[in-house]
């Protein structure tokens, strides 16, 4: 048995903070606005995954109004993410994302962003694509006032 998840993350950019894509601290000036890290390729592929577990979304785990969650790592979260995939019995199978950022060129990242993930869900590298592009300057990516994430996961059962 197979089930997909699409995911959805968006984050403003934000001054003071880094900015953390795929676990990768990516050097740019602003950072991205949220309670955690604001890893918006985490957060996409998170929900994704609990979008084919029929659990819910990243908001209704690790809600922002936690303070445990204050800062938290994306990939932490991820590992509790791919632990609960496991506990009902099911395993990663693939993940794509795609970021959507007018600014910083996130090219040279990718592998990194990959492997990051990768590990953070049990699986290996080659079971995570990892994409970036921007809008052509059009909308609020466009305007660099922040950056979205998309992803989709594959979940097969775990005894199949």
């Amino acid at each position: 048995m197979l089930r997909i998840g699409h995911g959805f993350d968006v984050h403003a950019f934000a001054g003071g903070r880094d900015l953390v894509l795929g676990g990768v601290h990516v050097p740019c000036a602003r950072g991205l606005a949220g309670h955690s890290d604001a890893d918006v390729a985490a957060h996409a592929v998170m929900d994704a995954v609990l979008g084919a577990l029929r659990a819910g979304d990243i908001g209704a785990l690790f809600p922002d109004t936690d303070p445990a969650y204050e800062g938290a790592d994306s990939l932490g979260l991820m590992r509790e993410v791919a632990a609960l995939a496991r506990e009902r019995g099911w395993r990663v199978a693939d993940v794509d994302c795609t970021i959507a950022a007018q600014a910083p060129k996130l090219a040279p990242y990718r592998e990194e962003m990959r492997a990051n993930m990768a590990a953070a869900l049990g699986v290996p590298a080659d079971s995570v694509g990892v994409k970036a592009t921007t809008t052509e300057h059009l909308g609020f990516v466009g305007r660099e006032e922040g950056i979205a994430a998309w992803a989709v996961a594959l979940l097969e059962r775990a005894d199949a």
